[in-house]
């Protein structure tokens, strides 16, 4: 018969070897920490920067057809919204709740009208800003106070509807 014997392992190999991890450990998951917010920022980013382009694409197509959105109050009243504040709505309403400013101007025989849809055949010009407050602070001191603004426009020829439906 064959007996076997334990080796029998010094306490401090095994300490040290516990210690060095610790300390790989205490170096590594800052970066890991560091790598994970930067690809969740940068992730909210790139959402944040769609849905905004998607808001102005569909704010910029509702504007071209000159038509109005309506409300109706509690006590059923109906109300019609100016083109202005119709485009408007459409744009904060695709924004997904983001907090964003709308821009309009149109462009008719070359004069920039700010504040105007437009009437047929013009250009209306629908621009929406907002910012981004990063959450990695470390990333944020890449950018001026932290913030990326965005700014996303879109300009389409309106179709040929009503002149009356200009306002």
């Amino acid at each position: 018969m064959f007996l076997h014997r334990q080796r029998s392992q010094s306490p401090h190999g095994s300490l040290q070897r516990r210690g060095a991890t610790f300390v790989e450990f205490a170096l590594v998951i800052p970066l890991f920490f560091l790598m994970t917010f930067a690809i969740v920022d940068f992730g909210y980013l790139f959402f944040m920067k769609l849905s905004l382009e998607n808001a102005v694409r569909q704010a910029g197509r509702f504007a071209v057809t000159g038509n109005h959105l309506t409300t109706t109050s509690t006590n059923g009243i109906v109300t019609t919204e100016s083109r202005i504040q119709s485009i408007t709505q459409t744009a904060q309403t695709a924004a997904l709740g983001f907090p964003i400013t709308v821009n309009i101007s149109s462009v008719q025989d070359g004069v920039t009208n700010t504040a105007s849809a437009g009437g047929p055949g013009s250009f209306v010009i629908v621009q929406v800003t907002t910012d981004y407050t990063f959450f990695t602070h470390f990333i944020g001191n890449y950018f001026p106070n932290g913030q990326y603004i965005f700014t996303v426009s879109t300009s389409f020829r309106n179709e040929d509807f009503p002149a009356g439906e200009t306002n």
